[in-house]
């Protein structure tokens, strides 16, 4: 659909990446990773037909839409939420008042005039375009949306004006999902998004029937929506293919295979040169040398791409608590009239990782102020443990800063035995290099603002960090670092976050905020899922069914002084039925990967199967005996992966077979 050939783009005299031959294709998913200020937005940007390349070209297809989604800036007036989004169906409600207007035309002429002829010959035509163009759903279509993105009924109806930036964010994506155009192009679609709204977007960009591209710094996200990585680093475009995880395995895979193709070509090298010299005065050798010579001079050089920096740091531990850190006893709050949540009763002990989850709105941020003595309860008790320090870290915790001091000073106030090394290295870590250390926190940005209250506070934790929403604003590399301090954090952690990743790798207990209840449950976010879905019940119900006959059979034999021997005993209590099914069970996420997995086998099945054909007639067409070689040899591996394809498509359609 789009075609970049040797396209590059500058940003004043630094190039964001130059030689980029980029064919997007039809249906394609493709997910852009690099670091920041690598040129992401700006290649999104060109693609949108914003900006133009400073050198190369960009082609479309004849009639192609592009629908393009920035990180922010959209400024939505004049309508109600549900006629904004209708507002992308113009063309067909158009098209339904005309029909109407024919319909009453033909009620007041002669159905054997020649006029009514006509009318209704452009009737059955608009009728027929209609129901293509599935007219009939736009409502019900519009409302889908909505509620998925996370709009009430009651927000349909209220002026878009009333909502903050991040909600129109909401509204603008919810426009380009109705409008469905040819190509898809989304920056950071996520970063306004709860979790709900999160998970229900994977879910629609699976079934998007066209191409999309995007960017975003959730690594679960990208696994699950995208089957192409396009990575933008040291000027240049690297392609990948799978989601975000298989981009991390053959990055280090190519990177090793660079390197042994160095060192290879580097001996190669060097013994040409060792002959050369050795022989170089010799007559009897002139033949050899000039052709060695010559090979050397025809050797293109490969080079090692330079490491990407790694910040390793250690964030200094606190002292310890009691076991018990918080407890709430029978807790509710209340603002005024409305009861945000009632009866909370829970424990929170040292070493938890306690993640917040529910929709925007349910009360996670007032939870966490409850912990943090913020705010007090409306009822019930709250007991902070002994020895107990929370450090509450709040979305808009920069407001608590020295607007005069620079950051790389007011880092060290909070943290005198690091060296100015190990402060460049941290403030590196939350995105500010070079010049920026000495900028005034004046003057930063809200997202740069909150990324260094965050390093601040990392810097000389308290020993119960309670955390809201501390990954708004990060990439991944920044991501990582926090994810790997808090991991090694000796303390207690309470958080909101709408990373999956980041929830899955840190929470070891989730709580769960709706409906005016707090909920807990043990496990990371996925076994929050796979236990909220009823699924885990409905197993040991199962597996409580298969065992209960065979308990009575066991006391019937019992009661006639028939004693069942071990080796029965052993299968009354690990039924072989009940346990294979156990382990062939998918939880819910599994469940979706694996049948994304199938239709990704099946698209590549379908492009291997094309590619050998082409491979086929290509050999038949004799053209030197060399390139029959290579051709042969391509050929071949390519006959060899789609019997791995298929091998593999086999096993999953079991997987899904067993699942049904």
């Amino acid at each position: 659909m789009i075609q970049l050939t040797e396209a590059g783009k500058r940003f004043g005299p630094k190039t964001l990446f130059e030689d980029l031959n980029w064919l997007v294709t039809p249906k394609e998913r493709v997910g852009i990773v690099g670091g920041n200020g690598t040129g992401k937005s700006t290649l999104l940007k060109v693609m949108a037909g914003i900006e133009g390349l400073d050198y190369g070209t960009i082609n479309g297809m004849k009639g192609i839409r592009a629908g393009y989604l920035p990180q922010d800036g959209i400024n939505l007036t004049g309508r109600s939420v549900f006629d904004e989004c209708m507002s992308v169906f113009e063309y067909i409600r158009a098209m339904e008042a005309e029909q109407k207007e024919l319909e009453h035309r033909m009620g007041e002429l002669d159905h054997e005039s020649f006029e009514y002829q006509q009318i209704s010959e452009r009737y059955n035509h608009l009728q027929a375009e209609f129901t293509a163009r599935d007219g009939y759903n736009i409502e019900s279509r519009v409302g889908g949306v909505l509620t998925g993105l996370g709009f009430s009924k009651e927000d349909w109806q209220k002026r878009v004006e009333q909502f903050s930036g991040g909600w129109q964010m909401r509204i603008a994506l919810a426009k380009l999902l109705l409008e469905e155009p040819n190509l898809l192009l989304l920056d950071e679609p996520t970063n306004h998004l709860d979790l709900e709204a999160r998970n229900w977007l994977e879910n629609y960009l699976a079934n998007y029937p066209n191409a999309f591209v995007l960017i975003s710094h959730d690594r679960y996200f990208l696994d699950v929506t995208v089957t192409k990585i396009v990575e933008i680093w040291n000027k240049r475009v690297w392609f990948y293919t799978g989601g975000y995880s298989k981009y991390e395995s053959q990055k280090a895979d190519r990177r090793v295979q660079i390197e042994s193709a160095y060192r290879n070509q580097r001996d190669r090298i060097e013994a040409l040169e060792s002959f050369i010299n050795r022989f170089r005065a010799q007559a009897t050798k002139a033949k050899q040398v000039q052709s060695r010579i010559k090979e050397l001079e025809k050797i293109e050089r490969i080079e090692i791409p330079p490491d990407e920096k790694t910040i390793h740091f250690r964030f200094p531990q606190p002292k310890p608590s009691g076991r018990i850190v918080a407890e709430f006893k029978n807790v509710s709050k209340s603002y005024g009239t409305k009861t945000v949540f009632s009866g909370a009763n829970f424990n929170i002990e040292r070493g938890d990782r306690i993640a917040l989850v529910g929709i925007n709105g349910a009360g996670k941020s007032t939870l966490i102020k409850l912990l943090s003595g913020e705010e007090p309860v409306t009822a019930g008790e709250y007991t902070l443990g002994h020895n107990a320090e929370p450090d509450y870290f709040a979305q808009d915790q920069y407001k608590v800063l020295d607007p005069e001091s620079s950051i790389l000073y007011d880092l060290g106030t909070v943290a005198s035995r690091a060296s100015n090394t190990e402060l460049r290295s941290v403030l590196g870590c939350f995105l500010f290099s070079d010049d920026d250390v000495f900028k005034k926190i004046g003057v930063l940005s809200g997202g740069e603002r909150n990324r260094y209250a965050l390093a601040r506070m990392l810097m000389n934790p308290s020993n119960f960090l309670l955390l809201d929403e501390p990954t708004n604003h990060l990439d991944m590399r920044a991501k990582d670092v926090l994810l790997r301090s808090i991991e090694e954090f000796q303390g207690t952690v309470v958080f909101v976050s709408h990373d999956r990743y980041f929830i899955d790798k840190l929470a070891t207990r989730v709580f769960e905020v709706a409906d005016g209840a707090v909920t807990l449950y043990n496990g990371n976010y996925e076994e929050y899922l796979y236990r909220k879905s009823g699924a885990a019940e409905a197993a040991a119900a199962a597996q409580a069914a298969s065992e209960k006959p065979k308990q009575q059979q066991g006391q019937q034999k019992q009661q006639q002084g028939q004693q069942p021997n071990k080796q029965a005993g052993q299968q009354q209590n690990n039924p072989a039925p009940a346990a294979d099914d156990k382990q062939r069970r998918l939880n819910p996420i599994k469940l979706r990967q694996t049948k994304e997995r199938q239709r990704g086998i099946e698209d590549e099945i379908t492009r291997l199967e094309i590619e050998i054909a082409d491979f086929e007639m290509a050999l038949s067409d004799f053209q030197s005996a060399q390139q029959s070689i290579e051709i042969a040899e391509i050929l071949e591996a390519r006959r060899t992966d789609l019997q791995n394809l298929m091998t593999e498509w086999e096993e999953v359609s079991q997987m899904l077979e067993a699942n049904r």
